[in-house]
């Protein structure tokens, strides 16, 4: 493989990883929290009990 397309690459992925790792992490701890309890969990309903907003 070519240096210059080595280094590009190299350099590619390095963002890639930059950009995406930020989102992955704000999404695994933001559902959680907004959910109230981890994706495929059972829901445990609170002591005051499920009211809508609305």
């Amino acid at each position: 493989m070519h240096p210059a397309l080595r280094l590009f690459i190299r350099q590619y992925l390095w963002v890639l990883c930059a950009a995406l790792v930020p989102v992955v992490i704000t999404a695994f701890v933001s559902i959680p929290l907004s959910l109230g309890s981890h994706p495929g969990e059972p829901h445990q309903p609170d002591a005051m009990g499920y009211t809508h907003m609305t």
